[in-house]
């Protein structure tokens, strides 16, 4: 996860796509060429918002067949990672007051997932 942004639910994540993806990500991960997003991010503000903070290709990532569960290759990674943030007691439930504590505790949990899935040895298939 490189950024973190928590609004109200009243709010379309597209329509708060610029706060993510603002120019200061894009200086920390340059090397980033690709967004992969979900089909709540489709519209013209989530892909002008990444157009504007420099080159990225922002790609919805959309399901094939609507009744039927298909691991998509995309889809399974952001949906694993907001699975491993869940883990953690604090972030099961809507216990905070403030949405800035939330974005804090989303990244001491991935602080804490990280560096175990880093050095995990890889298997071979």
């Amino acid at each position: 996860m490189l950024n973190v942004v928590v609004h109200p639910g009243d709010i379309q994540d597209r329509d708060e796509a610029r706060l993510v993806l603002d120019r200061r990500t894009r200086c920390l991960f340059p090397f980033i060429e690709r967004i992969f997003a979900d089909a709540g991010y489709q519209g013209p503000g989530a892909a002008q918002a990444a157009a504007s903070t420099g080159s990225w290709v922002f790609e919805i990532v959309k399901r094939n067949e609507l009744h039927k569960v298909v691991v998509l290759p995309k889809r399974w990674i952001v949906e694993q990672t907001l699975a491993w943030i869940s883990r953690n007691r604090r972030l099961a439930r809507d216990f905070e007051r403030y949405s800035r504590t939330v974005a804090a505790f989303v990244r001491l949990a991935m602080i804490r997932v990280m560096p175990r899935r880093l050095t995990q040895p890889r298997h071979s298939a």
